[in-house]
């Protein structure tokens, strides 16, 4: 008999309690005040590494100097204005780290500033010309936007939709995958993933990713949960798929390998070591855990 499905509703990164405050965008002078005042707390952002200390972010005061940095303010979050501050060029302290390491340590405050910050400041860094005409563009909206200095037209970030989701066949095994990014060596497989196309429904794009990619039919395309995934700039749609055919045709530029797994063969990879799946941080954990029916045992060997 099949487990019973856990919730999805739990997803970390999907978890905030900021309020973005998106009216106050309009404010030109918002963040000239904002990075002089006191009261402000600032998002160091290193890359993709923020600083963490006793589990949880550290925000600061503003600080001479972020004036001249890119910033953007995220929101408000604890009666607090929150902005973040760009210093890719600079060295990252000892006590920075990222998203995939501390997530899961990260309590729901946290959690949103960081994604938000992540998100809108991965943009900002690949925003600094018109895509029309290739004039500089400059930052607007308080840092959600960008204007082209030559035409005025203006930019917003845009959110790359796509699918992830789990396979299950009539024999209620599920579908696991890897991909060739991953190289010959790892024992890493998931459940399938791409990007949604122009044109296409999210139902669609699931049907032909999973045809695409390993040569398998699906019917039955439920919604099981969401979550931003902001490496750089991403939403995972989550959907649990029936398969209505099993013989595997591997797309061999995209999938090293895949394999159709019962719930006993998927907990004896996980306990030998041969297997290993994606960290609770991410849709794709929770997408095996939801068919599984709890909390998958612990991997011995390799980790993600």
């Amino acid at each position: 008999m099949p487990a019973t499905p856990t919730s999805l509703s739990d997803l970390v990164l999907s978890r905030t309690t900021l309020d973005r405050a998106a009216h106050r965008r309009h404010d030109p002078g918002l963040l000239g005040r904002l990075l002089t005042s006191p009261q402000t707390r600032v998002l160091d952002l290193y890359g993709d590494r923020a600083r963490v200390r006793d589990g949880g972010l550290v925000l600061r005061a503003p600080e001479a100097g972020d004036l001249d940095r890119p910033a953007v303010f995220l929101g408000v979050a604890d009666a607090a204005d929150v902005v973040a501050v760009d210093r890719i060029d600079d060295e990252a302290p000892q006590d920075a780290a990222t998203m995939r390491s501390v997530g899961l340590d990260l309590d729901t405050h946290d959690v949103g500033i960081l994604t938000t910050g992540l998100g809108i400041v991965n943009w900002q860094r690949t925003q600094g010309f018109c895509p029309r005409c290739g004039a500089r563009a400059e930052v607007s909206e308080s840092g959600w936007g960008r204007r082209c200095t030559r035409e005025g037209t203006e930019q917003y970030p845009r959110t790359d939709a796509a699918v992830i989701m789990s396979v299950i066949d009539d024999d209620d095994r599920l579908l696991l995958a890897r991909g060739t990014r991953f190289g010959g060596t790892t024992n890493r497989m998931s459940v399938l993933a791409g990007f949604v196309e122009p044109g296409e429904s999210l139902e669609h794009a699931v049907a032909r990713e999973v045809e695409e990619e390993v040569g398998v039919s699906v019917s039955q395309v439920d919604f099981r949960g969401d979550q931003p995934w902001p490496f750089p700039a991403s939403l995972m749609v989550g959907f649990a798929a029936r398969a209505t055919s099993t013989e595997l045709v591997l797309q061999d530029e995209e999938i090293a390998e895949a394999r159709w797994f019962s719930r006993v063969e998927l907990a004896a990879a996980l306990g030998d070591g041969s297997l290993g799946v994606p960290p609770s941080l991410s849709i794709a954990r929770h997408l095996i855990e939801d068919w599984y029916g709890g909390p998958l045992p612990e991997q011995a060997g390799e980790r993600w």
